[in-house]
């Protein structure tokens, strides 16, 4: 009989990781958005490319590189000393940072789209109505933006519910403190608890199912009401 305590456990810290984690993405996410989506500089691409480089890198050379910062010889263990601590490695904390790291391109990217499928005219409609730029952004850029914040956000919370390698690298194995939802799946399979991987494994389809079959429900209903 399988401990549903033991197989909560991993759930409910992935559950708090992608919460937190697509919070601090759209904060982070939507500045950067903006200013790719906006600037007339010719060095953003080289910006964009430095965004998305998680799509492109093994999560290993990710979570290594990430691990050397978040370590006690990096800027991560500096921070981590104010407050007492040796690394913010293997923390919560230093899964936040990692996840935030390794699924920023996937909410920048719809958010920046969303930004530059609007045009320059719904702007200079505000200006001319006296509005400041920062207004502006609130009132008129942000509602017209609002499907590429929930494909965004979306995409953000079930890419961090289904991390692996960049978890494992900054993480390890911790129960109660790291041990995610995916790094518990691949422990019971390493073990041959057969039962508690099927659990697992099945709850992370029908949830990405779930996510997936809401998304296009919402982009649907957001369109129709756009039109």
């Amino acid at each position: 009989m399988p401990d549903f305590a033991e197989l909560w456990s991993p759930v409910r810290l992935t559950l708090i990781l992608a919460a937190v984690t697509t919070l601090v993405l759209l904060v982070v996410a939507t500045p950067i958005a903006w200013w790719l989506a906006r600037s007339p500089a010719r060095w953003k691409e080289a910006v964009a490319a430095i965004v998305a480089l998680p799509l492109v890198l093994p999560p290993t050379v990710l979570g290594f590189y990430l691990l050397i910062l978040l370590g006690p010889d990096g800027p991560g263990g500096w921070i981590a000393s104010l407050g007492g601590a040796r690394s913010l490695a293997f923390t919560f904390t230093g899964l936040v940072i990692g996840s935030v790291v390794y699924s920023l391109p996937f909410v920048v990217q719809p958010i920046r789209n969303a930004f530059e499928a609007m045009g320059d005219r719904p702007l200079e409609v505000a200006a001319t109505l006296r509005a400041g730029p920062w207004d502006a952004f609130w009132s008129v850029a942000v509602p017209l933006a609002r499907r590429g914040f929930l494909t965004g956000a979306v995409l953000g919370f079930a890419h961090t519910m289904g991390e692996f390698g960049v978890i494992l690298m900054i993480g390890g194995n911790i129960p109660g403190e790291t041990r995610v939802l995916s790094i518990a799946i691949y422990d019971y399979v390493e073990t041959l608890r057969w039962t508690e991987a099927h659990l697992l494994a099945g709850g992370m389809v029908a949830f990405a199912f779930t996510v997936i079959l809401a998304m296009l429900v919402l982009e649907k209903r957001i369109g129709r009401a756009r039109s």
